[in-house]
């Protein structure tokens, strides 16, 4: 592939998903856009890269762009920051009014683990009046989130067998999330770097993962954006190799927790 269609997609998916691209990503443009290429019927890289700057290959555009998504997820990833939720609930409901359903927003969600980990600590703690919201810029994952169906080896990787039990339901081989734990998130597509001002306030964010593959300059909008919608005494999860440093300052880690951090005003109060 040359450099200028290399860079051309780069230029692209970046404006698209805030995702960077650097020249050392070229194998991964070839391992990923193979089967886009035969099945749209597209030569090669450098000719993909002619097709997409013709303003009218909307659909082909999208289609680059989710393929180069990453969407690796699995249930109590990391575990630590659902450990963390479950001493962080209780202290949040008595300083909410009565009634106020708990909002909490997985972003860039993949196929559903996180956002039913998250319900699964919920019910466990008798939180029922509750709304988890999972997004994710591709459609083909908020898909399969919404369906909540998981493979055997989805749920081997980090859900609890008695988890499993209490939650799941074992359908043709495949194991579907119970129906209360579905009607507590819903999943659409929304892109990271959207306006998300009419998504209202939110007492919990994960987003985890995510910002390693951002430059500077969308990781500090991404944070800045999410630190806008999060409640005073909300915190952010982001993931272990994350930081908000040098990055934004409405935000600042938790002390003594990795990967949480604050509303800077009331950081103290949310440990």
């Amino acid at each position: 592939m040359n450099a200028e269609g290399f860079a051309s997609i780069a230029a692209l998916v970046k404006a698209r998903s805030g995702i960077v691209l650097t020249p050392d990503k070229e194998y991964m443009l070839e391992t990923r856009l193979t089967p886009l290429l035969k099945a749209q019927g597209i030569q090669d890289l450098d000719m993909l890269a002619m097709r997409l700057r013709d303003p009218r290959a909307e659909s082909l555009a999208r289609t680059v762009t989710e393929a180069l998504t990453t969407n690796e997820s699995s249930f109590f990833r990391d575990g630590k920051p659902f450990d963390h939720l479950k001493r962080l609930v209780p202290g949040l409901l008595p300083a909410r009014p009565a009634g106020h359903r708990l909002r909490i927003w997985s972003a860039a969600c993949s196929t559903g683990q996180e956002a039913y980990s998250v319900a699964m600590v919920l019910a466990d703690l008798g939180v029922r009046n509750a709304e988890i919201y999972g997004t994710d810029l591709s459609r083909e994952v908020v898909e399969r989130a919404r369906e909540g169906v998981f493979t055997q080896f989805e749920v081997q990787r980090g859900l609890p067998v008695q988890m499993m039990v209490k939650y799941f339901r074992q359908e043709s081989g495949r194991w579907r999330v119970v129906p209360e734990l579905r009607a507590m998130a819903r999943f659409e597509e929304r892109n990271l770097l959207s306006d998300h001002r009419m998504l209202g306030r939110f007492d919990v964010i994960f987003c985890r993962n995510v910002l390693i593959y951002f430059d500077p300059p969308t990781k500090g909008r991404v944070l800045n954006a999410m630190a806008a919608q999060l409640a005073p005494d909300g915190v952010l999860y982001l993931g272990g190799a994350e930081t908000v440093l040098g990055l934004t300052d409405r935000l600042a880690a938790v002390p003594g927790e990795r990967g949480v951090y604050a509303p800077v005003a009331q950081r103290a109060g949310a440990a």
